[in-house]
């Protein structure tokens, strides 16, 4: 599904938001993964094409949003659990240890899942994008105590908007069913 590369971007006005989506869907042939409001009252946009023309997209969306841009990501070789981790979240068959990576912003939280998939052996369970989490970027993951933190480790390395992280050894079952 993923040709080269994601462009994401936040705004801070959904007015604004849809408007600088409409002018970046115009201006290179990208594909829409994800457009809407997020909490509290922002609007998000995920696109996906050659890498060329999402980079092309995003600095219409840019400049289009101006003041109004909060975050924005071009990410490039995308790991392939990152996209169906956006679109909804995968119950793991035989769940290990949980980590749990908090952003401030959904950015943040899409490029540190991205490098922890990349870091380590785990998977994705899901990345919530903002949506009833106050705006946040949220990552689940699990799989082998050691590769989950080593996971948690690479992804918040260098990352922006960094809130909190958590590795749960042996979490419940029940848990792991009930924040799907």
């Amino acid at each position: 599904m993923i040709s080269e590369a994601i462009g994401v971007i936040e705004f801070l006005s959904v007015a604004r938001g849809i408007e600088a989506t409409d002018k970046m869907l115009k201006a290179a042939e990208v594909k829409v993964l994800k457009t809407s409001t997020v909490c509290p009252g922002k609007y998000l946009t995920i696109v996906y094409g050659r890498t060329a023309s999402v980079k092309s997209s995003m600095q219409t969306a840019i400049c289009e949003g101006g003041e109004f841009v909060v975050d924005t990501l071009e990410l490039h070789n995308v790991h392939p659990q990152v996209v169906p981790a956006m679109a909804q979240a995968s119950v793991p068959e035989n769940p290990g240890a949980l980590g749990i990576m908090e952003f401030y912003s959904v950015t943040s939280g899409i490029m540190a899942a991205d490098r922890a998939v990349k870091a380590a052996a785990v998977e994705l369970i899901e990345i919530r994008l903002g949506y009833a989490v106050g705006g946040k970027g949220i990552v689940l993951l699990t799989g082998d105590l050691e590769a989950v933190k080593t996971a948690v480790k690479s992804g918040m390395r260098d990352a922006d908007m960094k809130l909190e992280t958590s590795v749960i050894a042996r979490p419940e079952k029940s848990l792991i069913e009930e924040l799907m």
